[in-house]
């Protein structure tokens, strides 16, 4: 495969006539209720499959001319050429002159892709092997602690993505454990996490693994100096040594070795990451050592397979019929055009309660920008805000805003069609299965028409007159069923939301795959800290000012 250049000369979405046809068309009264009164076939024409992914955009605001709008929108920008400049290596996070090669991460190891002269599809086998070989080291129980007991307990530490992609994978996937080995995650730096965590687990019998990029990320390696000292004041009571401990209960991950080291993490025990690696894209790379200790490295060797199938969908499937592509499409009609400025992510489905969390992160940070990737300043509303939750939970908290707030919301509905099928002992549970999507389909029909959705021969909640009860409906929602929940099918979702933030970014024209937002903030805090252990006045603004001397009063 040869290699691309990287090229920030695209043609700007902004500039074409069918932005301006998308501006003018969505000025238009947009009645989901009148949508569906006027084509008997609407639901059919605005649903597709990919894989085992089912997607149903229906009850979206739009019409054949606004999707034509928006297939020629894409085709304006150049998106097939900024696809393949993804998928190939070219320079496409420009502001940091890097490729974004998570599509690298899960091709086959036959495959090669070429990027600066290396092959970097043998580094990522070969990355992948040190993780199969370790996982299986703790998960056969040779792998021992200091006083030589097997692991019982893996402490997961990071952040951001080196978090929240691990997390949330071995919770969607904790049906595939085969395992009594419990893994567990920190992130936050005030220390609760651990605190709470390091009364319940055994030193003897507990392995950390510090996940971060840099190995200069203050919230994951307070935690791990924590960690450190945990484990010393049990070790020193046995005998142990500092350097025993270091080897026998801590795994690195990280772009920079000589920082691994200088921290004491042994050499053999040390998993690569690449610069061209973004940390909310890395769940692919040995980041996602936890889910293969957990549920094996076939089956996450399975995560990767589902999520290269996706991979293959985005790149070679006409954008009419690719899933990945209309989900971003209709992103943007939403907030740009529209200017339905929230969206939420709704799973009616247990197992995936972190999923609005890793979504949160993968599309507000990587979209949440206002600066072009030619410096210009955007003039056109870019990533909404995202929340969400387990749709049962969801429905008894802000739904009620949803159906009768006054903000326009769209919405993802995600849900498996089935699960404890073939289990006559889970009876019981299918039937809850059964009225979880029930509630899936129903809300999304009560969001898109409102009373309007009560047919005849149902309860009328409330006359016209009963304003307390009405719902207005008119919310655009895409419905997402999954065939099955599979270590293979969740790779192929997290790729579709990851592909689907990559077309948001190419209309907009920003580069998704910096987060500079995220950085001031973090170097502000080390000289709020430096002046929090100093006494006299600070020289900040007078409210930080302010709250220094309270606390240090307090102190």
């Amino acid at each position: 495969m040869d290699e691309i250049k990287g090229n920030s000369a695209y043609n700007s979405a902004r500039n074409s006539t069918y932005w301006q046809q998308l501006q003018m068309l969505a000025k238009q009264p947009w009645s989901l209720a009148a949508l569906f009164a006027q084509d008997a076939s609407r639901a059919t024409r605005f649903s597709m499959q990919a894989g085992a992914l089912y997607m149903d955009y229906s009850k979206q605001c739009i019409d054949e001319q606004v999707l034509a709008s928006l297939l020629q929108l894409a085709e304006s920008c150049e998106l097939s050429t900024r696809i393949d400049a993804l998928m190939q290596g070219a320079m496409v996070n420009t502001s940091e002159a890097r490729a974004a090669l998570h599509t690298a991460l899960r091709l086959p190891e036959t495959v090669t892709l070429p990027v600066d002269g290396q092959n970097i599809v043998a580094d990522v086998h070969g990355s992948l092997s040190q993780v199969a070989r370790l996982s299986e080291r703790v998960r056969s129980g040779t792998w021992r602690g200091f006083s030589g007991q097997a692991i019982t307990d893996v402490v997961n530490i990071g952040v951001g993505g080196s978090d929240l992609g691990p997390l949330m994978a071995t919770t969607a996937l904790d049906e595939w454990a085969d395992t009594d080995i419990e893994v567990h995650f920190v992130s936050n730096m005030d220390g609760t996490q651990l605190d709470n965590l390091l009364k319940h687990l055994n030193p003897e019998t507990t392995l950390f693994i510090i996940s971060s990029k840099s190995f200069g990320t203050v919230d994951t390696l307070s935690n791990a100096k924590t960690a450190l000292s945990w484990l010393l004041a049990t070790a020193k009571l046995r005998a142990g040594t500092e350097d025993s401990v270091l080897r026998r209960h801590f795994i690195g991950i990280s772009a920079n070795s000589e920082k691994m080291s200088a921290w004491g993490i042994h050499p053999e025990h040390q998993l690569q990451l690449w610069e061209w690696v973004g940390g909310r894209f890395s769940l692919w790379s040995a980041i996602g050592l936890a889910i293969a200790i957990r549920i094996g490295m076939a089956g996450f060797k399975e995560l990767l397979s589902g999520a290269h199938s996706m991979d293959e969908h985005f790149a070679q499937t006409d954008f009419a019929e690719n899933v990945p592509v209309l989900l971003g499409l209709l992103a943007v009609w939403n907030s740009t055009f529209l200017q339905v400025n929230a969206h939420t992510v709704l799973p009616y489905d247990g197992r995936l309660s972190y999923l609005p969390s890793y979504l949160t992160q993968l599309e507000m940070e990587s979209n949440g920008k206002s600066v072009t990737q030619h410096g210009d300043h955007i003039d056109y509303d870019t990533c909404p805000i995202l929340w969400g939750e387990i749709g049962s939970n969801a429905q008894h908290a802000f739904y009620q805003l949803l159906h009768q707030g006054t903000q326009q919301v769209s919405c993802d509905f995600i849900a498996c069609a089935r699960r404890y099928s073939g289990q006559s002992q889970n009876a019981p549970l299918q039937q809850q299965h059964e009225l979880s999507l029930a509630n899936c389909l129903a809300q999304s029909r009560v969001l898109a028409f409102g009373n309007a959705a009560l047919q005849e021969t149902e309860v009328q909640v409330a006359s016209a007159a009963d304003k307390y009860k009405y719902y207005r409906g008119n919310q655009p929602s895409t419905t997402l069923l999954i065939d099955e929940l599979t270590p293979h099918s969740l790779g192929s979702l997290i790729a579709l939301y990851e592909h689907k933030v990559y077309v948001m970014a190419s209309i907009w024209d920003i580069n998704p795959f910096d987060q500079w937002g995220v950085e001031m903030g973090k170097q502000m805090a080390e000289s709020v800290h430096q002046a929090m252990q100093q006494a006299g006045e600070s020289q900040f603004d007078s409210s930080t000012n302010q709250l220094l001397k309270h606390i240090q009063q307090l102190s």
